[in-house]
């Protein structure tokens, strides 16, 4: 099939159409903002209105720039306190352009942005923690700490120190400095907190060291209470077992003098009752306790002893 030259013409003159409009035409969304330049000079005024606007082709260009809050996340910074404890401070801050003809005079782009960024908030937080003691970066106000039990848990030295400024007071002046400055660049700076506060490793294995130290002295007192009460409850047991043990045998021996003497009241009465019978059975009962085949006994025969024996004998 041949294709006409009014054809190929009508095809190149739509695509060249095609080109000149796209070009021509650019789209502003809710969360964006435009700047023209031509040549790489900006002109005209932002285009913050959403819709399709036009421009010149070829020879203006359309620079898009973000409308909404952005995050700025610092790498963590080495830095000495005002007390000469070496620590790493990490932060992070939202930020949006707020003025897209300066931005793009200043800095261009979201890179150049994010580099002046680091320039400004790591030099301010840097200049605020070494006007600050260790303990003003880790704590915000001078609320006690709890305590559980009975007895306190031992502080160490950075807890008893008191707090004027506080972390959250020294993150303002760190924003309100460093917000005096961003505007310079078309940037405004609305938050910045301070996300992680730690030691370098040399001084924390010796931080540990005393951490460990502590507990280990808190835990050697828990230990000695414990040991103390434990004294003081055996001795009581020992003062209530002796107690219950002395009430025991002063019971016992009342009982058994009791009985003694019911058995003593019963021996009367059968003595009384048959006087000689008593006797003889008393008699009896004491050859049988006493005497056996390896006793011997040197009595003259005219002894009591040998009453009955001579009374059965015959003699």
């Amino acid at each position: 099939m041949k294709v006409s030259l009014k054809t190929i013409l009508l095809a190149g003159l739509l695509l060249v159409v095609l080109i000149v409009l796209s070009g021509t035409l650019y789209i502003v969304t809710e969360t964006n903002q435009v700047i023209i330049t031509q040549f790489g000079k900006p002109i005209g005024d932002m285009v913050t209105r959403p819709g399709v606007h036009l421009k010149m082709p070829f020879i203006q260009k359309a620079n898009f720039f973000e409308k909404r809050w952005l995050e700025w996340d610092g790498d963590p910074n080495q830095i000495p306190t005002r007390d000469k404890k070496y620590i790493w401070v990490d932060t992070y801050a939202r930020w949006r352009i707020s003025n897209p003809l300066v931005f793009f005079q200043r800095v261009r782009d979201e890179r150049g942005a994010y580099s002046r960024l680091d320039d400004i908030l790591d030099g301010e937080t840097r200049n605020a923690v070494a006007n600050a003691a260790l303990i003003e970066i880790v704590r915000t106000s001078n609320r006690p700490f709890e305590i559980t039990g009975e007895t306190a848990i031992l502080q160490t030295e950075e807890e008893l120190e008191s707090v004027s400024l506080g972390r959250d007071k020294i993150s303002r002046i760190i924003l309100e400095k460093a917000a005096a400055i961003t505007p310079e660049f078309g940037i405004e700076l609305r938050d910045l907190q301070v996300k992680r506060v730690n030691y370098i490793e040399e001084v924390q294995q010796k931080v540990f060291d005393r951490m460990i130290a502590e507990r280990q002295r808190i835990a050697a007192m828990y230990r000695s209470e414990g040991d103390g009460k434990s004294a003081e409850i055996r001795g009581q047991k020992e003062r209530e077992l002796k107690r219950i043990q002395s009430g025991a045998y002063k019971t016992a021996q009342e009982i058994k003098g009791r009985a003694d003497g019911e058995a003593t009241r019963i021996y009367a009465e059968a003595f009384n009752r048959d006087p000689e019978f008593y006797q003889f059975w008393k008699t009896l009962d004491t050859y049988r306790t006493t005497l056996d085949s390896n006793t011997w006994l040197l009595l003259s025969t005219n002894n009591e002893f040998f009453k009955f024996l001579k009374s059965l004998s015959g003699r």
